[in-house]
């Protein structure tokens, strides 16, 4: 595989959880974003990490209900270790907007939180 389809490949997986996440479908967006995970080092490893760990957190509760919210503090720790403005510069995503969204949403079944599609609109 080419970087460039490499990388493709990677936007695809990426837009794939978004629109599972966006939809409520929390398991399905982690599982969608974990081959990214897999491959990756550093920042992305960590903002991976911590969106993955969202998604659970969501899935454990809503659907599980679980009200520990140990995944959404896991999440918080691995999105702290990233450079201020990774997540907004690499995926558009502004992280405190989505921290505070996913801690809203954990404690009220009526929201869902948002993340933004590759294309900028987060619409579905």
């Amino acid at each position: 595989m080419t970087s460039d389809s490499a990388t493709r490949g990677g936007q695809d997986l990426w837009a794939s959880g978004v629109t599972l996440f966006n939809a409520g479908h929390w398991w399905e967006a982690h599982e969608a974003w974990e081959p990214l995970w897999l491959q990756s080092t550093g920042p992305e490893r960590h903002f991976l990490q911590g969106v993955i760990l969202l998604a659970a957190a969501l899935h454990k509760r809503w659907v599980h209900g679980s009200l520990t919210h140990r995944n959404y503090h896991k999440a918080v720790k691995h999105l702290e270790q990233l450079p201020p403005g990774y997540a907004a510069r690499t995926r558009g995503v502004d992280l405190a907007a989505l921290r505070q969204e996913v801690w809203e949403a954990l404690h009220d079944s009526s929201l869902r939180p948002v993340l933004p599609l590759p294309d900028g609109s987060g619409i579905l």
